[in-house]
């Protein structure tokens, strides 16, 4: 499956819309998700007051981004780390793929890392001579299957059981006949564990940047990403500005949000804090470390008071609350970021005239908003790119005259309700059951899905119907 574009939105939709089993396949995980995230805040009774001090956190770090940098650059230096910065996605590709052309590698194992699709990194190896070896399994079965990811937290949400069966038994070399769970993860590990021992580099991402102590995390459920860095030589991080924080005391915090709002755990199985490459009494680790920090559109969200969404600690938990997202799945969006938390960063990786109808994949329901362990207004990030796409004319020409016809029919009550009782009897003809199943000048909705049918009356005819006479209210 090649990889859709944000322009290409509209045509996204349609296409994930028309595949019949897509939306159960990934209400299937997201409702899952759901659940086990609600349970997770249940038995957490101190989660409010988490998620305020997270938000503390982060906006304390944004607002002394230099300052942090400048400490977490000078202290990781001083680790023996080389400190790489990279402005944009493909500078930052381009660092990466020197220092792999330098060490003249032919194998990369790489363990799973948002910025890494952000930075399109995957693309420049796969353009190389080297071996990309994607070491989370989820990574490994879009890789076989030649697919972008679909969801910042399971990449391969979109395929199903048998999908999985089918691609393990073509390309492994050793696959099983069984069709178990815990037997395909073993054909995986059959097939991945040598090329983890093989690998010349280990690239990775960082889930938090430690200023104080020059330190990076990961955070992970399968322990590739402590494979993927340990055994081979050098070892690459690659990690957006926004992932930094104070301490280890201010890491700690957003753990305990992070893993209960991504998957409804306590706390991930791993959790690994890298230092620098090996030292002479340690018995293991690469030779050598890089780290390349990457702004890519970062410092223009501050530009554009778009902080909040610096705040995103990459949790997934809005897009498996957005009915919008249950509904046509990550690829729909055309960006390595789907769901709400991706119509608010699209615009920044991209440009709002390539990605202004992403911000309008949102019914305003302000679900992800309510269970963002940080509290990122999502839904107000969405109004004002909203706006500022209306003051640019990017919206289509016949969205602009819609909202202008109803902008003078607003400013006219009489002609309001008049056409809104007209609207009323006409959609009525075409119901049955209660639902609307085709209707002349909706067919974008009706063609994928049923309307329901509206009530006889419009809302002021049936709020002037419940009215009580003047003389039988108190006064």
């Amino acid at each position: 499956m090649q990889a859709s574009k944000p322009e290409h939105f509209n045509l996204n939709v349609k296409k994930a819309l028309a595949q019949p089993d897509l939306k159960g396949i990934i209400r299937r995980t997201t409702d899952k998700a759901d659940a086990k995230r609600a349970e997770a805040v249940v038995n957490f009774p101190e989660f409010e007051k988490a998620r305020l001090q997270g938000q503390k956190i982060k906006d304390h770090t944004i607002k002394h981004m230099a300052h942090y940098l400048a400490e977490f650059e000078k202290n990781a230096s001083a680790q023996g780390a080389i400190v790489h910065w990279a402005s944009t996605g493909e500078e930052a590709s381009r660092i990466v793929m020197d220092i792999c052309k330098q060490h003249n590698a032919k194998k990369v194992t790489r363990s799973k890392s948002m910025l890494g699709e952000e930075i399109g990194l995957t693309h420049s190896l796969d353009n190389s001579d080297i071996e990309r070896i994607e070491t989370d399994l989820a990574e490994h079965i879009i890789q076989l299957a030649g697919d972008p990811p679909s969801h910042i937290v399971w990449p391969a949400m979109h395929r199903s059981r048998e999908d999985v069966i089918k691609l393990f038994r073509q390309f492994h070399k050793d696959p099983t006949s069984s069709e178990e769970i815990i037997d395909l993860v073993d054909s995986a590990r059959r097939d991945l564990r040598t090329k983890f021992l093989a690998a010349d580099i280990g690239i990775s991402g960082a889930n938090f940047l430690l200023a104080d102590s020059g330190s990076t995390c990961t955070v992970t459920n399968e322990g590739n990403a402590e494979l993927t860095t340990t055994p081979p030589k050098v070892h690459i991080i690659t990690a957006g500005i926004e992932k930094l924080v104070p301490s280890m005391a201010h890491a700690v915090p957003l753990l305990r949000l992070l893993t209960r709002s991504a998957t409804g755990a306590e706390i991930t199985q791993y959790i690994t804090f890298h230092n620098g490459p090996k030292r002479i009494n340690d018995a293991d680790g690469p030779e050598e470390c890089h780290i390349v920090l990457v702004d890519n559109g970062r410092t223009k969200m501050l530009a554009d008071d778009m902080k909040e969404m610096l705040r995103c600690i990459r949790c997934g938990a809005c897009m498996n609350h957005c009915v919008v997202y249950k509904h046509i799945g990550g690829h729909a969006y055309g960006s390595v970021y789907p769901g709400p938390m991706g119509s608010v960063l699209t615009p920044h990786l991209n440009s709002l005239e390539v990605a202004n109808k992403q911000t309008h994949a949102c019914t305003m329901n302000g679900r992800c908003e309510e269970v963002c362990p940080v509290n990122i207004p999502l839904p107000k990030l969405l109004r004002s790119l909203r706006a500022q796409s209306w003051e640019k004319k990017f919206e289509p020409l016949t969205n602009r005259l819609f909202v202008k016809i109803f902008a003078q029919l607003a400013k006219r009550p009489k002609l309001f309700q008049f056409t809104s009782s007209c609207s009323v009897l006409f959609m009525r003809v075409f119901s049955k059951n209660g639902w609307i199943r085709f209707l002349p000048l909706a067919a974008g909705w009706t063609k994928n899905r049923d309307l329901i049918a509206p009530n006889s009356q419009t809302f002021m005819q049936q709020y002037k119907k419940h009215q009580k006479p003047k003389s039988n209210r108190s006064a």
